[in-house]
C-alpha cells in the first residue's frame, strides 16, 4: 500500500460526504481569494518623497525614483518645496542649472568652481552629456511620472512664498497641498525620502 495516494479510514466520520466536502474545499477558496484581494487592495506600498533642491542634478533623483516605483504599482507622492518647486513650474524646469561650487564630485577645485560662468558652462557640459547620452530630460520625466500615477505636488506656503501662480505649473500637478497633507502621506508610506 502506498502511502501517496491515502484512502480513507474505515473509521472516517460517516457524516462527512464528498458533497460536504467539496462544499467546505469551494468555500476555503473563496476565502483565500478574498483575502489575496483584500491584501492587494489596502497592501500596496506608499512612497513619499520630499523635494527640496531645484538644481539640474537634483532634479532627477525624485522623478526617477517615483516614476519606477509607481511603475510598480506603488502609491507614490512627491511633495515639492522651496528650490524644488522650480521642478514642477514650466519656465523655471527648463532654465534648472547644475551649480559647480561646493559639489565633491565636480572635477574642479571650490575656487576654480566659484569664478563667473562657471554654473552656465557645468550646466551646458551635463545639458550636452544628457542629450549625447539620450537620457530624459526633466520635462519628459514629469510627463512619465504624471502619466504612472505619480502625485506630484506643490506645496501651497512656498508657492505663496515664490509669488508662484497655481498656472504656472506642468498640468497635472496638484497645487495647494499643505504640509499636513504631506506628512500624513508619509506617516502612512513604507518609504520617505528627503532629496
Amino acid at each position: 500500500m502506498s502511502t501517496d495516494n491515502p484512502t480513507p479510514a474505515d473509521d472516517a466520520d460517516p457524516a462527512v460526504d464528498a458533497a460536504d466536502f467539496q462544499a467546505l474545499r469551494e468555500r476555503v477558496d473563496e476565502l483565500e481569494s478574498s483575502l489575496a484581494d483584500l491584501e492587494t487592495a489596502d497592501g500596496g506600498k506608499k512612497m513619499t518623497i520630499v523635494a527640496t533642491q531645484g538644481t539640474l542634478d537634483m532634479a532627477y533623483p525624485p522623478l526617477i525614483l517615483g516614476s519606477t516605483a509607481a511603475a510598480f504599482g506603488w502609491d507614490v507622492v512627491v511633495f515639492h518645496t522651496f528650490w524644488g518647486l522650480d521642478i514642477l513650474h514650466e519656465e523655471k524646469a527648463r532654465e534648472l542649472k547644475l551649480s559647480a561650487v561646493g559639489n565633491p564630485n565636480m572635477p574642479v577645485p571650490n575656487a576654480v568652481a566659484a569664478l563667473p560662468g562657471m554654473d552656465a558652462m557645468a550646466t551646458k557640459m551635463m545639458r550636452k552629456k544628457i542629450a549625447d547620452n539620450e537620457t530624459a530630460t526633466i520635462e519628459e520625466l514629469i510627463e512619465l511620472s504624471l502619466d504612472q500615477g505619480v502625485d506630484l505636488q506643490a506645496c501651497q506656503m512656498t508657492i505663496e512664498l515664490m509669488d508662484y501662480d497655481e498656472d504656472d505649473f506642468y498640468d497635472g500637478v496638484t497645487t495647494g497641498v499643505g504640509a499636513a497633507t504631506a506628512i500624513q502621506h508619509m506617516a502612512e508610506s513604507d518609504i520617505q525620502l528627503l532629496v
